[in-house]
């Protein structure tokens, strides 16, 4: 597609997730097509950029690779967009100005009238569904590029067990043979820092974050506590603040625990840990993966730098050390990512002449890995009246019925607010998902706010709220509805809001809207 592109003598402008990857991005492009190619991303300097951002509006760079940012960049002879690793993060800008350079990039290539790839092996929902509905073209590849076969995939029980750093003792030999074996291994946890927490062994203390909410996380190198969310930092306190008992211990494993415990049980093993922490300076990553590839048997510590993109050949052996931490994740998206990060992870695995494998920890060794499940895109059904929501409609239906609750408890100011307000995020939740409702299924949730509502809504709102209670009741007393629903009702004359809504009729022939 880029060979044709330059041949017409127009530009291509191609988006990866992660400044790790430029580098050898740019190194295969100028191998292949034998042309000027610029990076643009934030790891550059105000003169570098310059100089690139130069080059690609003037028409002299055919070849732009960046980051999200660079889907800004002025191309004199814009011929086409690819997106590498569509589905992932760090395509979203979340703070300043917010944006997600995917969806920047569909509309840029439609107002440009250029074709546009978005290119991953495991896409994202979103995506499934607009290739599924035709407003996309599906292009499956079957096989790798190097035409091997994929890394045989196993689930290693962690229950009952002993972990050494976060590692079982059937992991730890499998690790010590594929290294007798002349290979590398990839240690992959995706979490930075010595732990993810510090706890009081007396009181139960636990280290959190004076500025957020979140938890602070122990890191070692140098002796510290910091804040992965607002990167608040403190020193790391010699007594527990509370009880002053200096029985203070660090809870779980990070990349750093993992590597000391590595350390130790492999001492003569040379080992690469990979994160934000070991690559802040300017081309450590370079330098790192300039020693992995030379191809010495070796041991990886990573966490999710090392799952995109990175061709590593010499990587006979993948371990997950905790596959079952983004599972309980507040995000509604939580198991969308676990399981695109593990098929990335292990796709670092045997890719070149010897097989691979993946050894993935888990509290949850049950539930088997389906290899064509990430091709499938599965539509959310609601129950019928009375039956057992399923899948996402069940953790939707128990949210639900949460916010709901806690609209509910007293009558103090602001209650009907915030209980419209935990209801409409539970109906926008419910239509991300795709949820419809089948046959005799009841009213799941209010219309998300805002919404284009008539001029006097704010005046109308407490009537609306009254009467929707009222009907709620009724309904709920003819067996209509599950027990919690929201009901928004809605008078004859009262005008049609322009918002996706779930139209009921209950016995007396009236209409509810949800």
């Amino acid at each position: 597609m880029i060979e044709a592109v330059l041949g017409q003598g127009k530009q291509a402008l191609v988006l990866v997730p992660e400044i790790g990857l430029t580098p050898q991005t740019l190194a295969r492009f100028r191998k292949r097509f034998r042309v000027p190619v610029v990076a643009l991303h934030s790891g550059l300097t105000d003169l570098e950029r310059l100089d690139a951002w130069e080059a690609a509006r003037s028409g002299r760079a055919p070849v732009v690779i960046g980051t999200r940012s660079a889907i800004f960049t002025p191309l004199a002879r814009p011929g086409a967009i690819i997106v590498d690793e569509e589905h992932d993060g760090s395509f979203k800008q979340q703070d300043g100005l917010r944006y997600h350079a995917r969806d920047l990039a569909i509309a840029r290539a439609h107002r440009e009238g250029i074709p546009i790839l978005l290119g991953s092996a495991t896409p994202s929902l979103e995506s499934l569904a607009q290739a599924r509905s035709g407003r996309y073209r599906h292009l499956r590849l079957t096989t790798r590029a190097s035409r091997h076969a994929p890394a045989r995939l196993e689930l290693t029980d962690l229950r009952g067990r002993v972990r050494q750093g976060g590692l079982i003792p059937p992991t730890i030999e499998a690790i010590r043979q594929a290294l007798a074996a002349e290979g590398q291994v990839l240690v992959f946890i995706n979490r930075r820092g010595f732990s993810p927490s510090l706890a009081c062994h007396q009181c139960g203390w636990i280290a959190e974050c004076s500025h957020c909410d979140s938890r602070l996380t122990l890191h070692r190198q140098p002796p510290r506590l910091v804040c992965h969310h607002c990167e608040h930092q403190q020193p790391q306190p010699d007594a527990c603040p509370s009880c002053g008992s200096a029985d203070l211990r660090p809870l779980g494993a990070g990349t750093e625990r993992t590597e000391e415990t590595l350390a130790t049980l492999f001492p003569k093993t040379p080992i690469y840990r990979i994160d934000r922490d070991s690559t802040r300076r300017k081309e450590a990553l370079d330098q790192v993966l300039g020693e992995i590839r030379r191809g010495e048997p070796s041991l990886l510590v990573g966490t999710q730098m090392l799952a995109k993109g990175h061709h590593l050949p010499h990587v006979t052996l993948v371990v997950v050390v905790n596959a079952d931490a983004g599972l309980y994740a507040s995000d509604f998206r939580a198991l969308e990512q676990s399981a695109q990060l593990l098929i990335q992870v292990a796709g670092r695995a045997g890719r070149a002449e010897r097989p691979g494998r993946v050894l993935v920890q888990t509290l949850h060794p049950a539930t088997q890995p389906s290899p064509a499940g990430r091709h499938r895109l599965r539509r959310p059904r609601l129950p019928a009246a009375g039956g057992a929501p399923s899948g996402r409609a069940a953790a939707l239906s128990s949210s639900g019925a949460g916010a709901l609750r806690g609209g509910q408890g007293g009558r103090r100011p602001g209650h009907r607010r915030g209980r419209r307000r935990g209801a409409a995020r539970v109906a926008g939740r419910a239509r991300l998902a795709g949820a419809r409702p089948g046959p005799g299924a009841g009213a799941h949730g209010a219309a998300p706010e805002p919404l284009p509502c008539p001029a006097d809504a704010e005046r109308r709102a407490p009537q609306r709220a009254a009467r929707g209670r009222r009907l709620a009741g009724r309904a709920a007393g003819a067996g209509n509805l599950a027990p919690g629903a929201l009901v928004a009702g809605r008078r004859p004359d009262e005008p049609e809001l322009n918002a996706p809504a779930f139209t009921r009729h209950l016995a007396d022939g009236r209409r509810i809207r949800v």
